[in-house]
């Protein structure tokens, strides 16, 4: 799959939530989606995220 920037993702290895902000090499750069400390993941181990996920996280960031 092709992510975009912006795309929100679940990245199981992890079991985070993030938005891509850049592909570096062959990896992405997520971003926790209210902000914070990017980090890179292995695309094979990234899915789109649910809005159940997506409303879970929004209601724990003020």
């Amino acid at each position: 799959m092709t992510w975009e920037t912006g795309d929100l993702v679940i990245d199981t290895a992890r079991q985070r939530l993030g938005r891509v902000m850049d592909h570096v090499g062959n990896r992405l750069q997520l971003r926790p989606p209210g902000g914070g400390r990017e980090w890179g993941a292995d695309p094979a181990y990234v899915r789109p995220a649910q809005e159940d996920e997506i409303l879970r996280v929004s209601r724990r960031t003020p």
